[in-house]
């Protein structure tokens, strides 16, 4: 099984408009978090590159700029306090379930990896959400140098288990990048909070062979 890892394994402990105004008022930041968002969300989907590569390396340039165009506030210290506080484990909930979930898929002897769209930060966060130990692999985007939904990052999951696509499945939340993306490459997938909606359904169907949507 792959596994997306922000908004499907684990999910912010704070929604992003609360944590940048919160964060942001003492460096002068006055707009509400209604309007937070709505920048948030015009800078997160705007093409970032050519590429569209966000996450490379630390992701630091694409997260400046995110912070940057989401407050109005172009401080480097704002945006390492807002940076530094997603790398560490309380920024985080690990979704309901998913531990004991995981664990039973892993004792069955099914092979687990996330797939992540996420810098290199991903690896030390999952070690501190004491989720690594779960994993197989982990695929993470900036590592690669591909982003779901490219098949390529699902091809390299693949290569790293020894797999093929019709031995897969992928959850996770995005249609477009988790959904469409797996299944460019050859591999099933469920969205998250549509064809499943809990891990312990996710992993009944897979220890029952239901892969169906």
């Amino acid at each position: 099984m792959l596994i997306d890892a922000a908004g499907t394994l684990c999910v912010p402990s704070e929604s992003t408009a609360a944590v940048y105004k919160r964060f942001g008022v003492p460096f002068g930041v006055t707009m509400s978090e209604h309007d937070i968002l709505q920048r948030f969300r015009q800078a997160y989907n705007t093409p970032w590159t050519e590429t569209n590569i966000r996450y490379v390396g630390d992701g630091r340039p694409f997260w400046q700029h995110i912070v940057a165009q989401s407050t109005d506030c172009t401080s480097r210290d704002l945006f390492e306090e807002i940076y530094t506080y997603y790398s560490r484990p309380e920024a985080w909930h690990v979704m309901p379930g998913a531990k004991e979930a995981l664990t039973k898929l892993r004792n069955h002897g099914v092979k687990l990896a996330v797939v992540s769209n996420f810098d290199t930060r991903l690896r030390p966060l999952l070690d501190g959400l004491e989720l690594s130990s779960l994993f197989d692999e982990m695929v993470v985007s900036a590592e690669v140098g591909a982003e779901k939904p490219s098949p390529l990052i699902f091809e390299s999951a693949l290569l790293r288990l020894g797999l093929q696509p019709n031995e897969v499945i992928h959850v996770g939340d995005d249609r477009r990048n988790d959904v469409w993306g797996a299944r460019d490459a050859g591999i099933s997938a469920w969205l998250w909070g549509t064809d499943v909606t809990s891990f312990d359904q996710v992993a009944s169907k897979i220890l029952t062979g239901d892969l169906t949507i």
